[in-house]
């Protein structure tokens, strides 16, 4: 019963990159922090996932997630300065 599932998942990750699968976590953790309408929430997401792509996906995969891992985490502290909630 369990087998199935797990084995069409698994070739269906197989497709893809660490980096293109934390890309598209992000993006949905992007919709979900912005309906609650948190600043804060939102910038503390984005730092952690700035570290994520820094660390994780410079070991297997192309360096340009590197970049944007850099880049989140420099937007990431200014989100949180100017949150007022």
């Amino acid at each position: 019963m369990f087998p199935f599932p797990l084995q069409a998942l698994d070739r269906f990750l197989l497709q893809y990159n660490l980096g293109q699968v934390l890309l598209l976590v992000f993006v949905l953790a992007l919709l979900a922090a912005l309906a609650q309408r948190s600043r804060k929430v939102l910038s503390i997401q984005v730092m952690t996932f700035g570290l994520l792509f820094a660390i994780v996906p410079s070991i297997d995969g192309p360096g340009y997630y590197l970049y944007l891992g850099l880049g989140l985490l420099v937007v990431a502290p200014l989100l949180f300065t100017t949150a007022n909630r």
